[in-house]
């Protein structure tokens, strides 16, 4: 239940917010954890300090016309929500898909500001994107549109301002072609107003297997609290995508088996003893942009391809959610406690939903929430804008263990803050608590702002 305090707070969100599910989900699911807080620290509540975090700074809406491959000009919508900057510039990433709405912005930039604040760096929130679906695009046209929407996006950015970097529909040649209209409007070299850049123009190693690999870092330091790991585990990713397939190449290095992943049109088995056949998936994914059915077949008897369907039917002992917001419901996750799954990993963001989180914590599963599962991303994003500021490059190596540092940094905070508040093992309370002390006080120190 809501704390007494919290109720006014959440129903003025709902207010002056109508319509935007996914931000109220947000809010909800942080103000949730904030009771314990605000019942040991009442000055928590004064100054209308909450009711700050949960209204952005700055929502940017924009006209972005392009013109297609066949002379006609087209019209997309795009956004950048500036939510807050009280731990520095904000930072996260561009979405482009046709489902992008202004709330679902909205719910992305307010989960960045925590996830953010739990890496430890001095970072604020944000997000942005576009409802432009670069499926089905050529080349030029997603250049074209990026231009366009750089265009406009350029006048609110900087290094010291706002950094965005990729997400879902936004890879690296998406982050090449704004980098490039970037620098053409502002004749200046500003390598650290984007991240995600490609290697020889300011990118970071790892910055590419960051998401995945965070999450998997973080999922095995919270199996060891209870003296298990991934080794021998059969392990579901949803998704194929970057996240996905980062994911699966860690698990498979910590001696997990990956024997399933999807996309949004079915889910392929793997049938034989080995698991995913990562080179094969990547090729598919990544150089032909194909789907998991190409995989299947390209694979032929060895993978069963279920069209459709949820691939938490398949049993597991560890799953990893790594799509999409709300894509594993109560239902879902009863399926999954009923097939003996001991672990949940959130490597999208906020891909299970409230009711298929209570479900899980009911059943003792241990649950990694996607603010603190998925905060390497954002992470070596931070770590690229500090090799951008001192004009150096990193190993792999180096890279890779400063990010493992990081996140069980973040496995460890979250822990600690849960037991204080009196509910162990509790990482959502933990993460919600600790991301939202460090920016409340950081508010506190700068005054009404």
């Amino acid at each position: 239940m809501l704390d007494e305090k919290l109720e006014p707070i959440f129903a003025d969100v709902l207010r002056r917010n109508p319509g935007e599910d996914e931000f109220h989900q947000a809010v909800r699911e942080v103000l949730d954890s904030l009771g314990a807080v605000i019942a040991k620290h009442p000055d928590y509540a004064e100054g209308a300090l909450i009711e700050r975090i949960c209204e952005p700074e700055r929502q940017i809406i924009f006209r972005v016309p392009w013109v297609d491959d066949k002379g006609q000009v087209q019209i997309n919508r795009g956004f950048r929500v500036q939510f807050n900057s009280a731990l520095g510039p904000f930072k996260g990433g561009l979405r482009f898909h046709p489902s992008v709405l202004l709330g679902t912005v909205k719910f992305l930039g307010f989960e960045q500001v925590f996830k953010n604040a739990l890496t430890g760096m001095p970072i604020g929130g944000g997000k942005g994107g576009s409802d432009f679906d670069p499926k089905g695009r050529s080349e030029h046209e997603i250049m074209r549109f990026c231009q366009s929407f750089m265009t406009e996006l350029s006048r609110h950015l900087g290094e010291y301002t706002d950094v965005p970097a990729g997400d879902i529909g936004v890879g690296q040649r998406e982050i090449g072609y704004m980098f490039g209209q970037y620098k053409r409007i502002t004749n200046r070299y500003e390598s650290g107003v984007l991240t995600g850049k490609g290697l020889t123009w300011g990118g970071s190693r790892v910055r590419t297997e960051a998401t995945g690999y965070g999450a998997v870092y973080f999922v095995e330091r919270m199996l060891g609290t209870r003296k298990q790991s991934f080794d021998g585990k059969k392990v579901i990713v949803s998704g194929a995508g970057n996240v996905a397939i980062y994911t699966i190449e860690k698990v498979s290095k910590l001696g997990g088996r990956v024997i399933a992943c999807s996309d949004s049109h079915g889910y392929v088995v793997e049938n034989s003893g080995s698991g995913i056949d990562l080179d094969l998936l990547k090729e598919i994914k990544e150089k032909k942009r194909g789907r998991v059915a190409d995989y299947a077949a390209a694979r032929g008897a060895g993978v069963t391809y279920v069209p459709g369907g949820q691939i938490w039917d398949v049993p597991a002992d560890i799953a990893m959610p790594s799509a999409t917001q709300n894509e594993l419901t109560a239902h879902d996750a009863r399926t999954l406690v009923k097939n003996g799954v001991i672990a949940v990993g959130e490597g999208a963001n906020m891909p299970c939903t409230p009711e298929a989180v209570r479900v899980f914590m009911e059943g003792n599963v241990l649950f990694a929430p996607g603010k603190a599962a998925n905060a390497g991303g954002v992470a070596t994003s931070a770590l690229e804008m500090q090799q951008n500021a001192s004009r150096d490059s990193w190993t792999f190596e180096a890279t890779e263990q400063r990010l493992a540092n990081i996140m069980n940094g973040i496995h460890d905070r979250c822990a600690e803050v849960a037991d204080v508040y009196g509910s162990p093992g509790n990482y959502v309370l933990g993460a919600n608590v600790t991301g939202f002390i460090r920016v409340a006080e950081a508010m506190r120190a700068l005054g009404v702002v």
